[in-house]
C-alpha cells in the first residue's frame, strides 16, 4: 500500500469517528438524563468496546477544550453536565442557589444512607442516635435520595437509598467510587 493510500484510510477512519462523535453529542443533548453505554452502542449498531472507546475519546476532547459541558459517567451511563466551575453563572441565570450547602444533620444522614442503603428511617435515627425527619425530608427535597418501597415489617416503614442526583452531586461514577469509610476516617486522622 503506497503513503497516498494509509493517508487516505487515516482520513477516513478520522472522518468516521467524528460522525460518531456527532451522533453521540445529539443522544446526549435529546436525552437530557444519563443514557446507557449498552443503549448508545445499539443505536449506533457498534459494539460496547468500540462504543466506549468513543465516549471516553469525547469525554478527553471535552476535558482539553476549554468547553463549559463536560460528559460523565454514571452507573454504566453518560450524560452531558455543566462544569463546576461555571455554576455561579448558572446560578445567575436561574436566579437560585443550585448548590445550598446541606446541614450538618443533612450531611450526616445522608452519609448514613449512602453507606447503609437500603435503610429506613427509623434505622437512620437508631445510628444517630436523634430524629432525622427534617434531614430525610431536605434530601428528598434537593433529589439526592428517593423512597425505593416499605419494608416487610410491622409498621411497613419507607426504605430510602440515594439518586443519580446523589451521584452527580458528588461526582462519584457509582456507588463503588466512593471512598471505604476505612479510607475517609484515616484521611481525617491525618490531617488532624
Amino acid at each position: 500500500m503506497n503513503e497516498f493510500n494509509i493517508k487516505q484510510l487515516e482520513i477516513e477512519e478520522v472522518s468516521a469517528k467524528n460522525i460518531y462523535f456527532s451522533i453521540i453529542e445529539s443522544l446526549l443533548y435529546v436525552t437530557g438524563e444519563s443514557l446507557k453505554l449498552t443503549e448508545m452502542a445499539n443505536i449506533l449498531e457498534c459494539s460496547i468496546d468500540f462504543t466506549r472507546e468513543l465516549i471516553n475519546e469525547l469525554m478527553l476532547k471535552y476535558e482539553e477544550e476549554c468547553r463549559g459541558i463536560k460528559i460523565i459517567e454514571i452507573n454504566e451511563g453518560y450524560q452531558f453536565v455543566t462544569k463546576p466551575s461555571n455554576s455561579e453563572y448558572i446560578q445567575k441565570l436561574l436566579k437560585t442557589n443550585i448548590r445550598q450547602s446541606l446541614s450538618q444533620a443533612s450531611l450526616e444522614t445522608l452519609a448514613i444512607i449512602a453507606y447503609k442503603q437500603p435503610i429506613t428511617r427509623v434505622e437512620i435515627e437508631e445510628i444517630r442516635g436523634v430524629k432525622s425527619d427534617r434531614a430525610v425530608y431536605t434530601l428528598l427535597e434537593k433529589k439526592l435520595i428517593k423512597d425505593i418501597g416499605r419494608k416487610n415489617v410491622p409498621g411497613r416503614p419507607i426504605i430510602y437509598a440515594t439518586t443519580e442526583e446523589f451521584l452527580k452531586h458528588f461526582d462519584f461514577n457509582n456507588l463503588d467510587s466512593m471512598p471505604l469509610i476505612e479510607e475517609s476516617k484515616a484521611e481525617s486522622d491525618e490531617s488532624l
